[in-house]
């Protein structure tokens, strides 16, 4: 069964959500103390609330050219978060399997993203 386009980005919306929920209770664990983990932390929180509240903008866009310029807003991102992550994993400054878990999650829904805006974009 075929779903409809509005399920997809409602269900796509939730997931973007639940994983800001966990990127910031995340962060919450970081050493407060550390210079790359203070930076890091309000980069996340930036990029990573961006990330959704373009996504938000996208599916409320009143245009084709409106939706694809918050989608690609919004991948982007989610590309800024998955350097940060990626950054406090490999310098050892936060538990590498919790950071693995997040960025696959990421990983996913930028793939979701990216594979819309590409479609978008040679429509």
């Amino acid at each position: 069964m075929k779903r409809s386009n509005k399920e997809f980005s409602d269900n796509l919306k939730r997931r973007i959500y639940y994983f800001i929920i966990k990127l910031v209770k995340f962060t919450y664990s970081l050493p407060k103390n550390d210079r790359l983990c203070v930076i890091a932390t309000d980069q996340l929180i930036r990029s990573g609330t961006s990330m959704g509240a373009n996504y938000v903008e996208a599916i409320a866009g009143s245009s084709k050219k409106d939706f694809t310029n918050f989608l690609t807003h919004c991948l982007k991102s989610a590309n800024e978060s998955k350097f940060w992550l990626a950054l406090l994993r490999d310098t050892n400054k936060a538990d590498r399997i919790t950071v693995n878990l997040l960025l696959q999650e990421l990983i996913e829904i930028a793939n979701i993203i990216g594979s819309s805006v590409k479609t978008l974009k040679n429509n």
